[in-house]
């Protein structure tokens, strides 16, 4: 796992090396072990492996310091969190035997091993352990085909001198981040947004992004958008290549709809695959030369990793969890001790304060890059800063198993309609009055009138109508919904799999997975989500969706599937609910009372032009008197503004602070 970032001028202008440097010494929480950089002069095909600071000294050794004697205007910047072959072996940035192929590379190939011995059978030698030779050669031996053998999560830049061309990938779910500017002279590329704003690049603020992050919590990761203009993200499942002058931005995974729904296995029969492909999931994903615990919650999720992975290690498991004592509704100790105790798992517990959380307020959107759009995302923050702790540098995560079994409410609007509109009428009256009486989510008129919307309407269209009732605006001008969910796609499935592919593709999963790197990465930290293994997704989705909704039940093969692996009484809750945001729903209407007050009325929050100052304010004073619907979406302009105040009040030398 590792921080990328480099400088490409097409007009074969000379690489600012101090700029280079910058970059990546804004990534180096993603990577304290080493650093590297490679220059290259692209016309003459001449190169210069240099070293910095906190380079290893064997790298040193061999290498010249970062200096631009060859007037490069290609550069490379790398920092790198050791986890497989610790050794100067796996220095970046890497080169094939010949020189003629170099990389940057942040990720894990989790199927590394698989690939080498494939690889060895074509011929090809190896002098390191580490994965990024394989992914190296793999790109030797197939090119950009490589991508789809590929099981792990990457964003890498390969430079090929041999065809002059620039490659870059992201993984197919888009677990890592890849951002970069492209003006048709300068193509930059980072990790971080953050490491992208040191240079003198256009960066106006993208109002219509801003405008979606404040509408649903889904849409703060959206196609290419970023909140600067110029400023693009890398979708998942794409690559771009950077050859004659020219970007092209391909797309190299989608999932295929004509296989959704079509298994003929039995439940039982299925029930078994999805575990088989479960464990080997998180055995792939045991693999690290350092050492590997997981968060943990009282959800099945996390305890399923948990119970797998602790099995498959020598060494005592260790575990990562957060409570909170407002409400012994989200205090999962007692079950998150079940666990680690049936397990000889050594748990750790963190429960955030709001002091600590506004002190650091700052600092955590910097390492963001984004606003804070929910307090949860600060618990995760602190969790991770508990493992860093007691010195764990891979965590496992439960991210995905959600949008692949239908975990979320509004699954089951989505499964009823689908029972009217497929004519299971029997079925439909066998399961719909169970579902009103036992699903606790929602009142009756709700569940009936959400179902029978959802049966007239197509998918984008269910979103609009959802965001038009979301939340009030609250900024002083409109902005078109039509184009605010332009990526929700109308798939010709059943509702359900047509809902749960956009979850994974389009809406929720990306913004949970940004925050996922983040949180960890700025304690120099590998997050890896079992659940995202692309065998376990596809064969989720090749699932019938009884097979995942019954009655009032969701998730339903996920948990018969994982029964023998957790506790009973895990299987059995019946009391679990979404985890507690203290922020939204506590904080800012008690202990945050006045510093909020402050914020919304300040001149620094009149001068953005783009708050409706008077409706906020408003807006709180209901809040403050029980109107808590609201909580969440002044959290998120709370969460706006302190992201102005470091991203756009502030310049990079201020950021030496965080």
């Amino acid at each position: 796992m590792c921080g990328i970032c480099g400088i490409y001028n097409l007009d074969q202008k000379p690489v600012n090396t101090n700029k280079l440097e910058q970059m990546t010494r804004l990534l180096k929480h993603r990577g304290p072990s080493d650093e590297g950089y490679l220059l290259w002069n692209t016309p003459k095909n001449r190169s210069l492996h240099c070293y910095g600071i906190d380079t290893m000294e064997e790298i040193k050794a061999r290498t010249t310091p970062l200096q631009n004697s060859i007037s490069a205007n290609l550069g490379f910047g790398f920092r790198r969190l050791s986890i497989i072959d610790l050794s100067a072996r796996g220095h970046q940035p890497m080169s094939s035997a010949d020189g003629k192929i170099w990389i940057v590379f942040n990720g894990e190939i989790y199927n590394y091993i698989e690939l080498r011995s494939e690889l060895q059978n074509l011929g090809f030698n190896f002098t390191t352990s580490s994965d990024t030779e394989v992914l190296l050669k793999a790109y030797q031996a197939w090119g950009e085909d490589c991508l789809p053998k590929l099981n792990g999560m990457w964003a890498f830049c390969l430079w090929d001198s041999r065809k002059q061309k620039l490659f870059c990938a992201r993984d197919r779910y888009g677990i890592k981040p890849f951002n970069y500017f492209f003006n048709g002279k300068t193509f930059l590329f980072s990790s971080e947004i953050k490491s992208l704003l040191i240079h003198d690049l256009d960066k106006s603020l993208n109002e219509e992004m801003i405008y979606r992050s404040l509408k649903l919590n889904s849409f703060l990761i959206h196609t290419d958008n970023t909140f600067f203009k110029k400023i693009k993200l890398l979708p998942h499942s794409h690559y771009l290549v950077i050859q004659n002058q020219k970007l092209s931005l391909r797309r190299y995974y989608d999932l295929d709809s004509q296989t959704f729904e079509t298994s003929d296995l039995s439940f039982d029969e299925a029930k078994e695959q999805y575990r088989k492909l479960f464990i080997d999931s998180v055995k792939l994903r045991m693999r690290s030369d350092v050492e590997v615990g997981s968060t943990l919650s009282g959800g099945l999720d996390s305890s399923a990793i948990v119970c797998t992975a602790a099995n498959l290690t020598d060494q005592q498991f260790q575990s990562f969890s957060a409570y909170y004592t407002h409400d012994p509704r989200y205090d999962e100790r007692k079950w998150i001790k079940l666990v680690a105790e049936q397990n000889n798992i050594k748990d750790h517990y963190i429960s955030t304060q709001s002091d600590q959380a506004l002190e650091d307020f700052h600092r955590i959107i910097f390492y963001m890059d984004y606003p804070v759009i929910g307090s949860s995302y600060i618990s995760q923050y602190y969790v991770m800063k508990l493992a860093r702790e007691h010195g764990v540098t891979v965590l496992l995560d439960g991210q995905g198993s959600d949008e692949i079994t239908a975990g979320y409410n509004h699954s089951f609007y989505r499964y009823y309609a689908d029972l009217l509109k497929q004519f299971k009428i029997l079925k439909f009256l066998k399961e719909f009055p169970v579902y009103l009486r036992l699903h606790q989510k929602g009142t009756l008129p709700e569940k009936i009138a959400k179902t029978l919307i959802t049966l007239f309407l197509k998918e984008s269209s269910i979103y609009r109508e959802e965001g038009k009732r979301a939340f009030p605006n609250p900024l002083n001008r409109q902005f078109a919904d039509n184009k605010l969910y332009e990526s929700v796609r109308d798939l010709p499935t059943s509702k359900l799999s047509n809902f749960l592919y956009n979850l994974l593709m389009n809406t929720m999963l990306q913004t949970l997975l940004h925050y996922e790197d983040r949180n960890s990465m700025a304690f120099s930290i590998e997050s890896r989500v079992p659940f995202l293994d692309y065998r376990l997704v596809e064969f989720a989705f090749t699932l019938p969706s009884e097979f995942k909704i019954h009655e009032h039940i969701g998730k339903l093969i996920h948990r018969e599937a994982l029964r023998p692996l957790v506790p009973q009484e895990i299987i059995n809750r019946k009391d679990k609910v979404s985890f507690f945001s203290p922020g939204e729903f506590f904080w800012l209407k008690n202990e945050y009372r006045s510093y909020a007050q402050s914020v919304f009325t300040s001149n620094k929050f009149k001068s953005r032009e783009i708050f409706d100052v008077n409706r906020i304010n408003s807006l709180y004073q209901k809040y403050l008197n029980g109107d808590t619907r609201l909580g969440t979406l002044l959290w998120k302009v709370f969460a706006l503004e302190h992201w102005f105040r470091v991203f756009v009040d502030q310049s990079p030398s201020q950021w030496e602070s965080y």
